[in-house]
């Protein structure tokens, strides 16, 4: 390919509503360009690497014995409703209508529609284990999209689906996919570490996300992981135990009372006016979950985890309360107490759950609902609970215990590229996708998932591999191996051997753009750097001596060698991708 022909146009700035480093990169090189909020018109340079990405998805995944099929994109509400996500989903379930009035919505995923293919096709055992996947654009309608590529509503994704007549095939395949996982993204590159994860909106027992870690702002979770095992979890599925801390006030508190506390709205300010460690405060928080309040207690010193949360109370949605919603329930309860006084006793027919955190509190302090005041000394038993519902809502922190190993976790920021779930019978149950067993009994289909984000997979590349200058790509997913820059157009040996260069690569296979533009030097070395060319040959003045400049842009190392070695490193190079 030659530079003048490339459709490829770099900016001299940053979009202004770029906040990551791979959107920033990635549109001031001309990989990509914005149509619409979340929705980006992939370029060719762009085009190039996810279909590199896809083929080495594509190669591990057949090799791990999965078939590749295509499915709609467009998807019935009915088939949503067998599975009972049409209601439950939410709003980033993109729902349209045809003009004969049928219901329809634009796939974020494709659980249902693979079931119903199984429920179809796979009627006995012998025709099972079976895994089935696709590579296709997704929608999901994000309400702030944001980061480019990596929380986009318009996306490439690579899912798969299995089919197994029993839990023991369903974890022979989760290690399977697992060991793909870690060969595509070996691959393309990509150092990532599996951690165990919240299901989401996929649901299934057991799930994994395979991050790549990352001190970039990108970096859309907390990774806690341990460097003494292979302890590793997302932030809302990582638990730890927790150092020796005061948990019992006795010697504080030498009976139950009501005392005035006037103007400690936090935590910070109980503590400091009471001259007790946080660790004896009980904290109550008011959530709302599917539109109806929650109460979270937790220890004073230690925060809730929204996703853990919300799966402790089986709800869809979460947020935390609004002043003035919190103000509503004190009054329908007959309380007139603002935030930092709120507590549990008095508040009727809202769920409480209770952070395991609770469990060992004695003689602590809670708020009462009334302004101003707290209840010291106090138990559970003082505070009228129905129930004592007790769930690890807790979010882990930097120094927690590991729960494998006993040494002290680590935090890091991560962002997923893949994801593996045990679905069980979550789909092929409610959607009666059954097979025959060998004595004609029926059975629901064991079922697992497997996920890949090919552009997400792209943009993360980016966020590992880059410098001030611009994108410095792994040769396996580069959009082209090689760039060819020759100084001065207008000097006859310099082009004459550039073209030759050119030539030698493109007949051994070798990926290689060929600089011919009539620009300056400095204007074609910041061009070949921000696109993120991982190897380019300068001919230049030097070429008088028979030699050329040779860059390797992950390292920045420049040699001097003949036209010859350049060509031939280069082949070898490209040799060991293939």
């Amino acid at each position: 390919m030659k530079m003048s022909k490339l459709f490829v146009q770099t900016q001299r700035e940053f979009p202004s509503d770029a906040e990551v480093i791979s959107h920033k990169m990635l549109a001031r090189a001309g990989y990509i360009r914005k149509l619409t909020s979340g929705v980006y018109n992939f370029l060719p340079l762009m085009w190039r690497v996810l279909k590199k990405i896809e083929t080495i998805v594509r190669e591990e995944m057949d090799s791990a014995g999965a078939q590749e099929l295509l499915m709609p994109f467009v998807q019935p509400k009915e088939l949503w409703e067998e599975s009972g996500r049409w209601d439950a989903y939410g709003k980033e379930l993109m729902r349209l209508k045809d003009r004969h009035d049928r219901i329809m919505c634009l796939g974020p995923t494709h659980e249902e529609v693979i079931t119903s293919i199984a429920r179809d096709g796979l009627k006995s055992y012998k025709q099972l284990p079976v895994n089935l996947y696709q590579i296709q654009s997704k929608f999901r309608d994000e309400v702030r999209p944001r980061y480019g590529l990596l929380r986009g509503r318009e996306f490439i994704m690579k899912d798969a689906y299995s089919f197994d007549i029993d839990e023991a095939g369903l974890d022979r395949e989760y290690e399977n996919m697992a060991r793909a996982y870690k060969r595509i993204f070996d691959r393309c590159g990509l150092a990532t570490k599996m951690v165990q994860s919240d299901s989401g909106a996929i649901g299934g027992s057991v799930s994994h996300e395979f991050m790549v870690i990352t001190d970039t702002d990108a970096g859309e979770n907390d990774v806690f992981y341990c460097n003494d095992c292979d302890y590793a979890a997302n932030s809302n599925h990582a638990v730890s135990k927790l150092a020796d801390a005061v948990t019992d006030g006795s010697e504080y508190f030498n009976k139950t009372e009501i005392l005035d506390t006037p103007g400690t709205h936090s935590i910070e300010e109980l503590s400091a006016f009471l001259k007790i460690p946080s660790t004896l405060i009980l904290k109550t928080l008011v959530y709302i979950v599917d539109k109806k309040p929650v109460l979270a207690l937790i220890r004073g010193d230690r925060t809730v985890e929204e996703t853990k949360l919300l799966n402790a109370a089986g709800g869809i949605e979460i947020r935390i309360a609004s002043g003035a919603e919190i103000e509503e329930l004190m009054q329908n309860n007959g309380f007139s107490a603002v935030p930092g006084f709120i507590g549990p006793k008095g508040l009727k027919n809202i769920p409480v759950i209770i952070d395991e955190t609770v469990r060992g509190m004695k003689n602590f302090v809670v708020g009462i609902n009334q302004t101003d005041k707290h209840m010291v000394g106090a138990n559970l038993d003082d505070l009228g609970l129905n129930e004592l519902n007790y769930r690890d809502i807790r979010l882990v922190e930097a120094g927690d215990i590991c729960p494998e190993c006993g040494r002290p976790l680590f935090v890091t920021k991560g962002i997923e590229v893949g994801n593996i779930f045990k679905l069980g019978t979550k789909y092929s149950k409610p959607m009666n996708a059954v097979f025959t067993d060998e004595n004609g009994q029926t059975h629901p289909y064991i079922m697992g998932c497997y996920g890949i984000g090919i552009s997400r997979t792209a943009a993360a590349a980016v966020e590992a591999h880059y410098d001030e200058h611009g994108i410095k790509w792994p040769l396996a997913i580069a959009p082209y191996h090689v760039i060819v820059i020759p100084v001065s157009t207008n000097d006859e040996l310099q082009m004459s051997t550039a073209q030759k260069i050119y030539e030698d690569l493109q007949k051994a296979g070798v990926e290689v753009v060929l600089d011919d533009r009539d620009e300056r030097a400095g204007v074609k070395f910041k061009d070949a750097d921000l696109i993120g060319f991982p190897y380019r040959i300068t001919v230049g003045r030097t070429i008088t001596d028979g030699l050329v400049e040779y860059k390797v842009r992950e390292t920045g190392e420049l040699t001097t060698v003949t036209p010859e070695k350049a060509v031939n490193d280069i082949i070898e190079i490209v040799k060991t991708i293939k």
